[in-house]
């Protein structure tokens, strides 16, 4: 197809240096409905442009201005891609007739719309938003068809006036996300609260919200402002950092600081917050705290339903464990370490049992051994964890399938803009499993943790394996710390490190660390190595070089697939940002026979490693056998199969699973050669090579060396400065975490 040239007459520029152009949408060539991304023929002047963006509800025949600038499409050549645009209403009969002929409005076409305006010429629009019965006075619109095209008018109407009044504000896709939950209500509702933006849509901080509170003229010491401030703070910022509560005290600085307001005002709106149970408080170790209500009832359920699935389950008699140990160790030719026997025991005798220990300490063989011991029983096992790597892991080490917690509970997606998840799976729904095994909870946050013990039946057998030294889960809580820390529920940690797992420089170094000693390097023949460089520069350059060039000429070529990059951070010259420019420009260079997209600063190019950074509940995926499911998360990895720029889709194969991108989602996706520490949790790579640059002192601490030396199947790799490396050893620093759960527990050490 030839390449459009510019259009002759010469466009505007906004402030921003935007190319401003207004015309009539001539021709929708594409649309998703569910996210608004199109793709139109547009008429400006005497020329026919194709324009790209998102434009909700779009039609045939309306008026838009469209700000934004010129791309290529490497087949349909050039192209306007719009960043924002505004709808302006057409005016005079003509324009309106020209519209509703398009069928911009459902139930109307060529001919009704002609009759229309010979009806009520330029009041036809009026009559369509706000007296749509009058339609009914045309021959073949009935009353009924009439309500519909008048529902239709307002449904567009609404995602016009929300563009015009605060298309300057928010961009398309925000406006979207916006419309979605609010429909044709949108601007109405937030001009009555603008700050429920922040609090219900995502993407959408506080401060964008504050802003559209003062262009509309609410007062800085609103009691909407500061009851929603403390809000957000518990809603969002506590539960970015990890809390699930904070000191009532805390709150009340925190919150005013934050608004800039007195401490004063913000008093009066908690205790009004308090009294509408908007948000909950709690006495813990004598002091109150402040949680969002959301984070209350998670917490009180996963003690109160612990505690009940505890008591609740039928044990066995000691002599028939015995029984069941010795009848294991006999048939598989091994002798039990008296911890792992210990373990064995307090699982077949308890309700809720924990299993802790680092690399090499024998967890797997104690799950193995208790997933034939309940089988012999007749007991129905499900085997979890929290990530599709972790559960594959957990299938590849015991022979058994092991699903995500997700998929365990069947998630289903609410279609509704919520930001929790639902699984069908629940109180009343309970799991058909009576022997439930959860792998890596160190990764478990509270609210997929109260989901989890929602749906375990009663007498059921909990058992939760985990590392209490790695970094605790990305979402609030600290489940795993907390729950051994409460002494409420039998739990046995795993301190000696097996013979086999003794000749592993990972395994000792890990040890090593967790103990406060630094890591050695091993000899050409071991596991484990460490590069030191002189700067960030020469640390991201050697770690390029290994991937490309040395690792693979002594591995062989296929190597560079089972290397796994891990950085403390994102920023700067050894984090996760410029390593991945730099590894897909040496490992996935442009080619001719490789399709790329553009997207802000990135590109995305077939053949690339990515990884999906935020929970997509609404994504299909597809396995080769046809097994279908919904839901791709955080931290799931794969390899870009094919972009389809005419379909406006993105291929991705998650290890066996295909899901097909839109366009417009893939803000969702980030490369992967390298990524954060946070990321690669509940996974293990055959090589990692971890980035000891320099970065925020907040982010080199000794249990996110110790998760990242973990991660290592068969090699480890650490390249960097070695004063870097001695301050994470060194730096035994712990993140606080505010919680209540160990307290709710009935442990003697609170919150």
């Amino acid at each position: 197809m030839p390449v459009k040239p510019a259009p002759k007459e010469t466009p505007m520029q906004d402030e921003h240096g935007l190319i401003m152009m207004q015309g009539t949408v001539e021709h929708i060539i594409y649309q998703n409905d569910d996210d608004g991304y199109t793709i139109f023929d547009f008429g400006f002047h005497d020329e026919i442009i194709t324009v790209v963006g998102i434009f909700p509800l779009l039609s045939n025949g309306e008026e838009v201005i469209v700000y934004g600038t010129w791309g290529h499409n490497p087949k349909y050549g050039q192209q306007f891609n719009a960043e924002r645009h505004e709808r302006p209403l057409p005016r005079g009969t003509e324009a309106i007739l020209r519209y509703l002929s398009g069928h911009a409005v459902k139930g109307i076409g060529p001919k009704t719309a002609r009759r229309i305006v010979d009806e009520f010429g330029e009041d036809t629009l009026d009559v369509l938003e706000n007296n749509p019965g009058y339609l009914s006075r045309i021959d073949g619109i009935s009353p009924k068809r009439a309500r519909e095209i008048g529902a239709d008018f307002r449904e567009k109407s609404g995602i016009r006036q929300l563009m015009m009044t605060f298309g300057d504000v928010f961009g398309p896709s925000a406006l979207m996300r916006i419309f979605q939950k609010w429909g044709s209500r949108s601007v109405d509702v937030v001009k009555a609260n603008p700050y429920l933006l922040c609090r219900e849509i995502d993407g959408i901080g506080f401060e964008k919200a504050d802003e559209v509170a003062t262009s509309l003229g609410l007062s800085r010491d609103s009691t909407d402002r500061v009851e929603s401030g403390v809000c957000y703070l518990l809603e969002t910022n506590a539960m970015q950092n990890g809390h699930v509560c904070l000191p009532r005290e805390k709150v009340t600085k925190a919150t005013a600081e934050l608004l800039s307001v007195d401490e004063a005002l913000v008093v009066p709106a908690v205790s009004h917050l308090i009294k509408t149970g908007e948000i909950k408080t709690s006495m813990l170790g004598g002091e109150p705290f402040l949680y969002a209500a959301n984070a209350y009832y998670a917490e009180r359920t996963i003690a109160k339903k612990l505690l009940e699935i505890d008591r609740a389950c039928f044990t066995e008699d000691i002599s028939n464990v015995y029984a069941f140990v010795e009848r294991e160790e006999k048939a598989n030719g091994v002798v039990y370490a008296d911890m792992q026997r210990q373990a064995i025991r307090d699982a077949l005798q308890s309700g809720v049992m924990i299993l802790t220990g680092g690399p090499g300490t024998g967890k797997t063989t104690v799950v193995r051994a208790l997933i034939s011991i309940f089988d012999s029983m007749g007991y129905r096992v499900a085997l979890a964890a929290p990530t599709g790597r972790a559960a594959q892991r957990l299938t590849e080490s015991t022979g058994q399938e092991a699903k995500t917690i997700h998929r365990l509970l069947e998630m289903v997606y609410n279609g509704d803009d919520s930001r929790e998840s639902r699984f069908a799976r629940d109180e009343k729904n309970l799991l058909d499993e009576n022997v439930i095994i959860i792998d890596e909870m160190s990764m478990v946050d509270n609210f997929l943790m109260a989901a989890l013990v929602k749906a375990v039946k009663p007498g059921s057998h909990l058992i939760l394996i985990g590392d209490a030294d790695q970094l605790p889960s990305v979402g609030p809580g600290d489940v795993l710390r907390d729950l051994i820390r409460s002494k409420c529920f039998s739990t046995v940690c795993l301190h000696e490190i097996f013979r086999q797992a003794e000749k592993s420089l990972i395994v000792t170094n890990a040890h090593a660390v967790n103990s406060g000693t630094m890591p050695v390097s091993g000899d050409k023949n071991g596991d484990f190595f460490i590069m030191e460089r002189a700067d960030n520069a020469s640390t991201a350059q050697t770690i390029v070089d290994l991937c490309t060039r040395r690792l693979p000429a002594a591995y062989g070529p296929d190597t560079a697939e089972k290397i796994q990059i891990i950085c403390p951070g994102r920023r700067g010259e050894g984090g996760s940002e410029q390593l991945n420019v730099m590894l897909q420009a040496a490992l996935n260079p442009p080619s001719k026979k490789k399709k790329q997209h553009a997207l802000r600063d990135r590109v995305f190019r077939e053949g690339d490693k990515i990884m999906q950074i935020r929970n997509n509940y609404d994504l299909e995926w597809e396995t080769d056998d046809g097994t279908r499911g919904m839901g791709v998360f955080n931290g799931d990895i794969g390899k870009i199969t094919e972009i389809d720029e005419e379909a406006e889709q993105m291929t991705v194969n998650f290890y066996g699973r295909c899901v097909y991108y839109p366009m417009s989602a893939l803000s969702d996706l980030d490369h992967a050669w390298a990524v954060t520490v946070h990321k690669s949790q509940g996974s293990e790579y055959p090589i990692v090579i971890l980035s000891a640059a320099q970065a925020a002192p907040m982010l080199l601490t000794r249990n996110m060396l110790y998760t990242a030396v973990t991660r290592g199947k068969n090699m480890v790799i650490v390249v960097g400065l070695l004063r870097v490396l001695e301050e994470m050893v060194r730096n035994n620093r712990q993140v606080l975490r505010y919680t209540g759960l160990c307290e709710r527990l009935g442990g003697n050490d609170g919150a």
